[in-house]
């Protein structure tokens, strides 16, 4: 026996140092730590000299579409190198690829050139491209450059004494006619020239590192990217100083224009910042950071009271109803009113079954995908510096959630009576995703249009039709054959032939007022976050908080619950008993209010110019409410459901 638990001991401590030593050298896909070290000490496969700069799109916020790199004519890489892109940055116009700024580890470097462009105004291509150039600076357009997968931040104070940390840089800016300078020309009073443009052409970078040497691992680790950028005006490119005066551009040059670009890097050792927690001073500086901890939570603590408000008056409410009708002198002697009387048409089906089946189907796809998505945000998968993750674990999700879709639609629709089996698993599978993808290819369209490069290639959009028709459509197939094969749904109460008359409703009884005092409440809970949402996808502001979305999305599915249940109560009690489609509308209603509020935030927040910008905007804002419709109204269809079903099953109804 003292043989045997030694054994065993020894297997469990061996079992335990294993799973130590996989569980410490554990990171995510794609971001594993990258070590750095002086060229010609100690460089190895493990340990790099190179230090490579990438370049993403451009874009800007008082414009949605983006642009490539090299479309604004900037210095490019003569060995371009594009690395592979996951599904969703495709999908979210991320265009990465090499540059010609390259670094070697701690080889500080001043003022060095990167390339020279030249411009004659005379020459019709050299104006196109000046021209693109300067009404990229007009509109304010953003650089995104990345250096060992962190976004290389432009760091400047604000007010009251705090810095911010913006992920991209401008190109250059524009001083107005009337010499009001616009953007980043506040920065400088130098840049006092009426209709001039000023390109910032030359940058400083300051690299910070972590090194390993008192750690144990070779070399260091990057933890910190920062640049500034200036506008420098270089009279003779091959003795460059970079002291001189800004580089200015008139509005309507004469002459020949030549801009150089050049940079100068130099390099920190900080080891107080660990590689784990690089991107905290990116995420801290950002504006919303301070108010949005007081906001969510007060935010959180109005929910939770009006919710349990709710809950406490049909807790109340009901179980008076339910003991009264379960008395059985009282139920002799007394006649029947309110929610009881109408228990023979309750579960009538509804008109329309097929569509709202269909919803339904759509519905609860839509909601599984959601949950599962934040709650791996949560665990930290989707984080910022997963590029893509986001978007590409979204589009998995649905696409291999097509079971639960044609499993629901079949059920519900067989509950209502339906015979057209053929017709509900087609539309379940095609109707509102061939709705989005409509939409999202006209969308597509105007981008191919417009030359961005948010425009999806056609390789790919062949791509996700292969993942729709190949894997969802088959696996909604799937579903809905055990959906209808499955027993029809059995209702607690009988159904009579002759549907009862509906009485005269008061105003607030009524469908349409029901409807739209229904999603109040659950845009409510939401709006706080949907601000941060917004300005994450419209004004390119990094969104990490899922920790707090999680929170507010089981806030919202409460609120819908109950906001739902609620009313559908009311209206049994004033005996109208069509509650079907009344209680997918109710919470679904709250879309048309997040609808309401795209149109406000696209008035009052952002400077988006142009019919082309106005148009992608409205349109993927339509994809949005139309993906909200169906799942915030699925909540409030179930909890309904599940809410009629209960009480008709417990009372006394024969």
């Amino acid at each position: 026996m003292t043989m045997k638990k030694q054994r065993y001991d020894v297997f469990i401590l061996t079992c335990t140092l294993v799973a130590f030593h996989c569980c410490s050298c554990f990171y995510l896909p794609g971001l594993a730590p990258v070590s750095f070290c002086v060229e010609g000490k100690d460089e190895g496969e493990d340990c790099k000299a190179s230090i490579q700069l990438f370049v993403n799109r451009l874009d800007s916020v008082e414009s949605v579409l983006p642009y490539e790199y090299d479309v604004f004519d900037f210095c490019q890489d003569a060995e371009e190198q594009r690395p592979s892109e996951n599904l969703g940055q495709v999908l979210f116009g991320e265009r990465i690829e090499s540059s010609p700024y390259k670094f070697s580890f701690k080889k500080e470097q001043k003022c060095v050139k990167v390339c020279t462009k030249s411009y004659d105004p005379s020459n019709k291509d050299d104006k196109a491209k000046l021209d693109f150039l300067k009404k990229g600076m007009e509109l304010n357009y953003q650089h995104h450059w990345i250096v060992d997968n962190m976004p290389v931040t432009w760091c400047y104070d604000v007010e009251d004494g705090q810095k911010y940390c913006n992920p991209g840089f401008p190109i250059g800016c524009y001083v107005t006619a009337d010499g009001r300078p616009k953007d980043a020309c506040v920065i400088n009073a130098e840049f006092n020239k009426r209709n001039t443009f000023y390109v910032f052409n030359h940058v400083e970078i300051v690299l910070t590192y972590h090194s390993g040497a008192s750690e144990g691992w070779r070399g260091a680790r990057l933890v910190g990217a920062t640049l500034e950028p200036r506008s420098i005006k270089h009279d003779d490119e091959n003795n460059l100083s970079c002291d001189g005066g800004p580089m200015d551009i008139p509005a309507d040059p004469k002459s020949k224009i030549q801009l150089t670009y050049t940079y100068s890097i130099s390099f920190v050792e900080n080891n107080n910042i660990k590689w784990a927690s690089r991107w905290d001073y990116i995420l801290v500086s950002m504006p919303h950071t301070n108010i949005q901890w007081f906001s969510i939570m007060n935010s959180l603590v109005i929910v939770l009271f009006l919710s349990g408000m709710v809950a406490m008056i049909m807790l109340r409410t009901l179980h008076k109803d339910i003991s009264r009708y379960n008395q059985v002198d009282q139920e002799e002697a007394q006649e029947e009113s309110g929610w009881k009387q109408v228990h023979g048409d309750v579960f009538r089906s509804p008109r329309k079954g097929m569509l709202l089946a269909i919803f339904l189907g759509q519905g609860t796809q839509t909601f599984t995908m959601i949950f599962i998505t934040l709650f791996l945000a949560c665990l930290g998968f989707l984080s910022p510096a997963n590029r893509g993750a986001l978007m590409t674990c979204a589009v998995v999700l649905w696409v291999l959630l097509g079971t639960p879709a044609g499993y629901v639609s079949a059920r519900m629709y067989k509950a209502f009576g339906g015979e057209k089996w053929k017709t509900n698993v087609l539309l379940t599978a095609l109707l509102c995703p061939g709705i989005i993808f409509a939409d999202f290819f006209l969308m597509n369209l105007i981008l191919w249009a417009e030359g961005s490069s948010a425009a999806i290639p056609f390789g790919t959009l062949v791509a996700v039709l292969a993942l729709w028709f190949g894997i969802s459509v088959p696996l909604t197939f799937v579903g809905a054959y055990f959906g209808f094969k499955k027993q029809a749904i059995e209702y607690p109460v009988r159904t009579n032939q002759i549907p009862r008359q509906i009485p005269e409703q008061s105003f607030f009884t009524k469908p349409l007022p029901g409807i739209v005092m229904g999603g109040i409440l659950p845009f409510g809970c939401i709006f706080i976050q949907l601000f941060f949402i917004l300005n994450s996808i419209w004004s390119h502001q990094m969104y990490y908080m899922f920790g707090f979305l999680f929170l507010v999305f089981i806030i919202l599915v409460i609120t819908c619950s109950e906001a739902t249940v609620l009313l559908c109560y009311f209206h049994l009690c004033a005996e109208d008993y069509h509650w079907w489609w009344r209680s997918f509308l109710t919470s679904g209603f709250t879309a048309v209010y997040l609808f309401i509020y795209a149109i406000h935030y696209f008035m009052s927040k952002l400077l988006i110019s142009g019919i082309a910008s106005t148009i992608l905007y409205f349109g993927y804002t339509m994809i949005m409410v139309l993906i909200f419709f169906l799942f915030t109204g699925t909540i409030g269809f179930f909890a309904c459901f599940l809410f009629v079903n209960k009480i008709y099953s417990v009372v006394k109804v024969d």
